[in-house]
């Protein structure tokens, strides 16, 4: 019998980041404490659940058009233009997604051709490499370092752009880092791509858990709107994980193409799911900035208990994830990560789940309560304390 399997889906890493989770799963101990998910501790709004319960009470449960309700793209691109400044055309030049995943995916699908190159900056969300490799390109990586905040600069992307390149994946405010890239860092960048004739695939998940100022979108940089697609959606600013609703904006060319795909594979998002998504944008942006307040309170005792315990940790704007580093202590990310988990019933996520360059550091989801960090950052100080007396030994 012929082997079944794609090769190129059998080479395919399982997730870093389920690998802990499933542990702490099978562990099955109340006193286990889960820092590993980045998934809103709070409920959906009840406003916008209760617009889907209402969708549904009217009998709301058909198939909607190929590319989302038409007043849920209106509203994305209001929501747009009143935060960013930008301008997309509802008809063509938005498509409602089963979640930024799925946008991420057939926006390469739509992009590369066998052979191309995608540029992936790491430490990053574990999909962008998968993704590329499935839709036939070559994933190119870009090392980010500790010591630029995991930005990217100019001169890393001139230094990886060849021949072959054609899209860059841009993921910013970032997980696992919780990095962000400001108008200026943009610009500089942006410089670069339009000279190389490069497209960018920007995923904005986080952009509204910024703590400096507000987030940029590089398609609002002079001359990158019409060289990108921005992804984003519901899950982390509305705590909507499981209504599974992203979208994407981009110029029609290419937006034609990326509804072609999701029309064979998917046909359309969540009805349900689209129409409570109207109202998280019509009426959620007090809820937005609720949840933003007590995720900056975390992240500011976050950063305080590792200064206390004299753990490095460069000071994330974005997300809700910090990226302490552990280099000190002379074991992997992934060794020290089980150690924790084994020794003080505390799952973190190595940082070689999202990237190489990810060696040496551990992310920290502060996406849980205030109380549960605390009790957390008590058993990590224990541990830190633990592990220094042994290196002296």
């Amino acid at each position: 019998m012929r082997n079944p399997l794609a090769q190129k889906v059998v080479e395919l890493k399982p997730s870093g980041i389920r690998k802990f989770f499933d542990i702490v799963s099978e562990m099955n101990d109340p006193d286990v404490i889960s820092l590993g998910v980045g998934e809103p501790d709070f409920d959906t709004p009840w406003h916008i659940r209760d617009e889907g319960i209402y969708s549904l009470e009217k009998g709301r449960t058909f198939y909607t058009s190929n590319s989302g309700l038409k007043e849920l793209r209106q509203e994305i691109c209001r929501y747009l233009k009143r935060k960013q400044g930008l301008d997309y055309d509802a008809a063509h030049e938005v498509l409602v997604t089963v979640g930024g995943s799925e946008a991420i995916d057939i926006g390469l699908r739509a992009l590369v051709d066998l052979g191309d190159e995608v540029l992936i900056p790491q430490p990053s969300y574990v999909s962008y490499e998968p993704c590329a490799i499935l839709a036939g390109a070559v994933p190119v990586i870009i090392d980010l370092k500790g010591e630029n905040d995991f930005r990217l600069t100019a001169g890393e992307l001139e230094d990886a752009i060849t021949e072959k390149t054609k899209v860059l994946i841009l993921p910013f405010p970032n997980n696992p880092t919780g990095a962000i890239m400001e108008e200026k860092d943009l610009k500089e960048i942006a410089e670069v791509i339009i000279r190389h004739d490069l497209f960018v695939l920007s995923d904005e998940i986080y952009s509204e858990l910024t703590y400096k100022d507000r987030h940029v979108s590089i398609a609002s940089i002079p001359g990158m709107r019409e060289r990108t697609i921005l992804i984003n959606g519901f899950s982390k600013a509305y705590a909507m994980t499981g209504w599974r609703l992203g979208y994407a904006c981009g110029p029609a060319e290419i937006l034609q193409q990326m509804t072609k795909i999701h029309q064979f594979c998917i046909m359309c998002a969540p009805t349900t799911s689209q129409y409570a998504a109207v109202d998280a944008l019509k009426n959620g942006d007090d809820d937005i900035a609720q949840m933003r307040v007590s995720y900056n309170q975390r992240r500011r005792y976050l950063l305080n208990a590792f200064r206390e315990m004299g753990l490095a940790c460069f000071e994330p704007f974005g997300a809700f994830y910090v990226f302490p580093c552990i280099k000190e202590f002379g074991m992997t990310s992934d060794e020290f990560a089980g150690r924790f988990l084994e020794e003080e019933k505390v799952a973190a996520v190595p940082g070689t789940a999202f990237g190489a360059s990810g060696e040496g550091y551990l992310r920290i989801s502060y996406a849980y309560s205030l109380e549960k960090l605390k009790v957390a950052m008590g058993r990590l100080e224990r541990f830190v304390k633990k592990l220094r007396e042994e290196q002296k030994k």
